[in-house]
């Protein structure tokens, strides 16, 4: 079986991960390399496992966190559709069974707020994953002057912690913001579709979604 191991190893989604991330330099955007793909992975993995799912289940899971993004080396436009095409014909070339990619498929193709659903729960394992990725070291601009809102709130993010209770079946999304950067009026601001998507997702889960900011829990 085609393992996260053997993916993170292949020099096809080396190079494609590699060109993805600076495309989105170029471009302006956040990290979205090799940190934050091998986090998603590692997160999307462990939700899985802790909530007692097979262990090759919670494994497809990281695999998809793994390459969510890998679109992003064609255009960041619907990256989550180009993403999925191509994340087909690179498992197929590994020699991944059929019914596996097209898990894989679907949670790639539906990680993006805009037009994507928790169609299952290796689906809603990378969303939560994804979206649960908001911290200070994925800023590439420095300088608060050319900051724009969404990285003055990644840039206040000092810590993000999602924690998985399988004994109460809630997933808790643990923040502490910098709130001389930016008022946690802002996160709700530019994340309120995101956490609705991963209040969705944890549903798919049999869990409840909550949202804990400095201390405080707000959702």
């Amino acid at each position: 079986m085609v393992t996260l191991k053997q993916v993170k190893q292949d020099p096809q989604v080396e190079a494609f991960m590699k060109r993805a991330d600076r495309n989105l330099d170029a471009m302006g955007y956040t990290e979205h390399g090799h940190r934050h793909c091998g986090l998603v992975a590692s997160i999307a993995y462990n939700i899985l496992e802790r909530l007692g799912y097979p262990a090759r289940t919670a494994e497809l899971a990281g695999i998809a966190g793994y390459l969510h993004d890998v679109g992003n080396v064609v255009s960041r436009d619907h990256h989550g559709q180009s993403s999925a095409i191509m994340v087909m014909h690179i498992l197929e070339r590994l020699g991944m069974d059929y019914d596996e990619i097209a898990l894989i498929m679907a949670a790639v193709g539906n990680h993006e707020e805009e037009y994507g659903h928790p169609v299952n729960e290796i689906s809603a394992a990378v969303i939560l994953a994804d979206k649960s990725d908001v911290h200070w070291t994925r800023v590439r601009k420095k300088d608060a002057a050319y900051m724009d809102i969404h990285d003055r709130v990644s840039y206040a993010a000092q810590r993000s912690f999602l924690d998985v209770n399988p004994e109460k079946k809630i997933i808790t999304l643990d923040l502490a913001i910098d709130t001389s950067i930016c008022p946690v009026l802002d996160y709700f601001e530019i994340f309120l579709t995101r956490m609705s998507m991963c209040r969705r997702a944890a549903e798919v889960l049999g869990c409840q979604f909550k949202i804990e900011i400095n201390g405080a829990v707000l959702l």
